[in-house]
């Protein structure tokens, strides 16, 4: 059974990266790769992100004062960039919410619609 989730692992929608990161920083600071093992855990695997995808995520987020970051040493004794979830951030994290808690709905609606 994990070995098909493995494979059957989902490809993200454009656009729900930045909401998935910002959630996983509601926990608290994370380094990058936190990030990425706390989304494949709560997801059981389904979700992997990528470095490729990422990094350049939360440098945009940065940019956009979503995210606040920082060098600090990580857990295996190696330098790391932290990041901090600011106020904008989880502002944003709402209005994100919402809109995908919307697309979610509609997307079930058509599934739960008879054909013409």
């Amino acid at each position: 059974m994990a070995a098909e989730r493995k494979r059957a692992r989902l490809d993200l929608l454009q656009g729900t990266l930045d909401m998935l990161i910002l959630k996983a920083l509601t926990g608290g600071v994370r380094h990058g790769y936190e990030i990425a093992r706390w989304l494949e855990a709560v997801t059981n695997d389904a979700l992997s992100v990528e470095e490729g995808s990422l990094y350049p995520a939360l440098h945009r987020m940065v940019n956009r004062r979503w995210v606040t970051s920082a060098w600090g040493v990580s857990e295996n004794n190696r330098r790391a960039k932290f990041y901090r979830l600011t106020d904008a951030g989880r502002a944003q994290l709402e209005v994100e919410t919402v809109k995908w808690a919307h697309f979610t709905e509609a997307i079930g609606l058509v599934l739960e619609a008879k054909p013409a």
